[in-house]
């Protein structure tokens, strides 16, 4: 119950799905949390569920002027930065061929552009503090491609190797802070709408568990248990790496 006991941690898209189950078991790991969503409702939610010194910030990710304001105030009302958990995103079906140019830019906007925004404001914090931990959500899709991803799969691929960047950025630095990416599969959230539309959810999520070896899909707390791993020190001496959550599917 104590792996990441005293560390304060901010969790972005914590408002339902990954971020959520997340922030929730960070919370129960020891960890001080501020959890922020573009939907402030859903992550007061996620706060008041998980009670304490809870915190919830209405975030836009994809504005520079917002990730200032919500790494000062978790500053001043939790005292401090050890872990940041990058995880809002977005997914859009759409070959090269079908994606338009604005949602292209929309999907790299979300999904990379707030990666490099919030691990560009909040280095400078965590070091401060002591150092810690960063942990990016990529994809699978950011290690093995779709036909008709191409702008997720762009985003997810950017999103792994700027993490190494930043990895060996903090390295060099001294800075004591660890970046990680995680790249799960097909996951029971909100998110995979998109790509269940034909049916019923329950069949979509039938034909996706067949492309999966263990034969299921993940669920949110199958990744966010990843993320808990990241964020302790039992991963002291990872970082530039990523995890791989996808019940086997990159080993066929």
């Amino acid at each position: 119950m104590n792996r990441v006991k005293d560390k304060i941690a901010l969790i972005t898209g914590g408002a339902s799905g990954i971020g959520r189950a997340t922030a929730k078991l960070l919370a129960a790991e020891g960890a001080s949390v501020a959890v922020s969503d573009i939907d402030f409702d859903g992550a007061q939610a996620t706060a008041d569920d998980i009670g304490g010194s809870a915190i919830a910030f209405d975030h836009d990710v994809t504005d520079a002027e917002s990730w200032e304001n919500v790494l000062a105030e978790t500053d001043g009302r939790l005292g401090g930065l050890h872990i940041l958990v990058n995880c809002a995103g977005i997914v859009s079906l759409g070959t090269v061929e079908e994606t338009t140019l604005e949602e292209w830019r929309r999907v790299h906007a979300v999904d990379l552009d707030s990666v490099f925004l919030g691990c560009k404001f909040a280095v400078p914090l965590i070091a401060r503090h002591g150092g810690g931990s960063i942990v990016n959500l990529s994809s699978i899709s950011g290690i093995v491609a779709s036909h008709n991803l191409a702008a997720y799969n762009s985003a997810k691929a950017g999103v792994r190797h700027l993490t190494k960047s930043v990895a060996l950025h903090c390295a060099r630095q001294g800075y004591d802070i660890r970046c990680n990416s995680v790249h799960p599969a097909f996951i029971d959230t909100a998110m995979l709408d998109d790509i269940l539309r034909r049916g019923s959810r329950e069949e979509g999520l039938e034909r996706l568990a067949r492309q999966v070896p263990l034969g299921r899909v993940g669920e949110p707390d199958d990744v966010a248990w990843a993320v808990v791993y990241l964020a302790s020190d039992e991963t002291k001496f990872m970082t530039g790496a990523e995890l791989v959550l996808d019940g086997g599917v990159s080993a066929m």
